[in-house]
């Protein structure tokens, strides 16, 4: 049941185990109460626009939509719930694309429980919170090449799906989508998308 004033929480990972922990944490704060829980990006988007919670507890890589992509689509919705994204990826064009897609919080999963809690508060409050040695990172961080198309295919090649499997899922023409998948790569410096899905990866970039 959720208690008067307190602040909303829908929490998305796909780690079940995770979830239930983080989820039973938070709701141990006598502010907090986790109000639904998600296991994939989708699904969150799905929640929030059904429950309105005050703040999307998200990880990032997920099936089906990141956790990033599901805070872009929520803000460019209008929904006034904000995002907290909670990773184990320190990585600095996550948080380049975090912030540009209206995340407000950004957290490494090694935080304490207090950590996260005030976080939240935080950012409920109107606030942002980042930690400042990542924010200094992704200040010097070289800006992300890839349109958002590009990095769609990239991810789901790097699943391993055929240039038509990838068509099905993005609808489009799997020419289309090998014309994505090259200037990607080209963009990159990469051979071949296997090679691009791998540096767009490690610079937080898919």
């Amino acid at each position: 049941m959720t208690r008067p004033d307190s602040i909303r929480i829908v929490v998305a990972e796909d780690q079940a185990l995770v979830l239930g922990a983080i989820a039973a944490l938070l709701d141990l704060e006598p502010d907090m109460t986790v109000v639904g829980r998600a296991a994939n990006g989708a699904a969150a988007v799905e929640c929030v626009r059904a429950l309105l919670p005050d703040i999307l507890l998200t990880d990032i890589e997920m099936p089906e939509m990141t956790g990033i992509d599901a805070a872009r689509l929520l803000s460019e919705a209008g929904a006034t719930t904000r995002t907290v994204i909670v990773t184990t990826f320190a990585r600095p064009g996550y948080l380049a694309r975090s912030r540009a897609a209206g995340v407000r919080g950004y957290l490494l999963k090694d935080s304490p429980v207090e950590q996260l809690a005030d976080a939240i508060r935080e950012v409920a409050r109107g606030g942002i919170v980042v930690p400042p040695d990542l924010a200094s990172a992704a200040w010097d961080h070289g800006a992300d090449p890839l349109t958002q198309r590009e990095r769609d295919a990239l991810r789901l090649a790097d699943e391993g799906l055929s240039n038509k499997e990838i068509a099905i899922r993005l609808t489009l023409s799997p020419g289309t989508v090998r014309n994505y998948l090259s200037e990607g790569a080209a963009k990159l410096g990469a051979s071949n998308r296997i090679e691009a899905g791998r540096i767009a990866r490690l610079n937080g970039w898919l």
